[in-house]
């Protein structure tokens, strides 16, 4: 139908700009973050645009949904302010009627949106959880970068080290501060080198001076030294450790239902859930008197797009808590929404009117 194909190229137009905008607003927060991460030594600088593409990509489910509302909020709006949504009204067919045009048009979106959010959502949760864990496991001279102090893996030193041209295994200008055994040492010297004994690895420094102090006394001791070695911590133990539940496969989370896995699976099944209903909640939104302009229409979306998400996000910490089951969770705010939009589609369909209703 002609109709329907203007309808569906004008929600082409105005979810693709949508799209872009809110994926570029989102990736400048995202970038923004990242660098905080990296810079206060949660994330290698390094992997800054990596973590940050797989961030973007994990928020795709929500930007894409609320792409989708707001494209037909803003298309249907635009008709009601034209006059042709009152041509499409007085030929015979009601609102109820674009139904299929505007779920021929979000289908393809609708099947992104779960795809991503049970099968590509997981794996980029992994990816950045993987990332940040590698970079926490580092050795200690791996942590090292020129001209900042950095932290050791357990905490117990700090290292300052201008590294030389030559390579990653020396270095000019070395300083040390270590907290072990009720002892507190502070380490400089002039010359550092990395070596490889059959014993472990160590940090061999030379022409430098070193100032020992008991912790809670005020004794010290200083000494100077031509060379001496510090043996350096290697990788933290790369065993396994606790998988967030964001992280693991769908599957994996069907398998074993702890409250935590299953808050993760009404997240990800919500995602897919919402989206459906808010392709109903737009229409519904949309379908008022034109004189009340379109920008009220698009503040109460966008207040509604909120309240929802922020329920969603509630559920899962009542589904953690055992405060609910995740099946009545999906169930009662998922089908209690579309029920509730499809009534009020009906009311516009019908133009039924509370006046209407007489008691007795």
């Amino acid at each position: 139908m002609l109709f329907h194909s203007s309808i569906q190229q004008e929600l082409s137009r105005s979810f693709g700009a949508v799209v872009i905008v809110l994926i570029t607003v989102v990736m400048t927060m995202t970038l923004i973050r990242t660098l905080g991460l990296a810079s206060g030594g949660s994330l290698d600088p390094a992997d800054v645009m990596l973590v940050m593409g797989y961030t973007v990509l994990a928020y795709m489910p929500t930007l894409l949904t609320m792409s989708l509302f707001i494209a037909i909020i803003a298309s249907v709006s635009r008709m009601y302010k034209d006059s042709e949504m009152v041509i499409w009204l007085c030929s015979g067919r009601g609102l109820l009627s674009m139904l299929p045009a505007l779920f021929r048009f979000a289908w393809p979106v609708l099947a992104v949106v779960a795809g991503l959010s049970l099968l590509v959502l997981p794996w980029t949760n992994f990816r950045i959880e993987n990332m940040k864990d590698q970079f926490e496991r580092r050795g200690d001279l791996d942590r090292v970068a020129p001209g900042q102090f950095q932290e050791s893996a357990n905490g117990s030193r700090v290292f300052f080290v201008e590294k030389n041209a030559t390579g990653q295994s020396s270095g000019s200008n070395v300083f040390i501060v270590s907290t072990e055994r009720g002892k507190q040492t502070i380490t400089s010297a002039r010359q550092g080198r990395v070596v490889h004994f059959p014993h472990g690895r160590f940090l061999m420094l030379s022409h430098g001076q070193s100032l020992e102090r008991t912790l809670g006394t005020n004794e010290i001791k200083m000494s100077a030294f031509e060379e001496y070695g510090l043996k350096v911590g290697t990788a933290a133990s790369t065993a396994d450790h606790l998988v967030p539940a964001n992280s693991l496969s769908t599957l994996a989370l069907f398998k074993h239902l702890t409250p935590i896995n299953k808050a993760e699976l009404s997240w990800r099944f919500g995602l897919i859930m919402a989206s459906v209903n808010f392709v109903l909640m737009g229409l519904a939104v949309s379908g008022v008197s034109p004189r009340r302009g379109q920008g009220l229409n698009m503040v109460f979306a966008l207040f509604t797009f909120v309240v929802y998400y922020n329920l969603l996000s509630l559920g899962n910490n009542w589904i953690t808590t055992e405060k609910i089951t995740w099946w009545q969770w999906i169930f009662g705010l998922h089908l209690s929404v579309f029920l509730g939009v499809l009534i009020w589609l009906a009311k516009l369909h019908n133009n039924w009117h509370w006046q209407d209703v007489r008691l007795g």
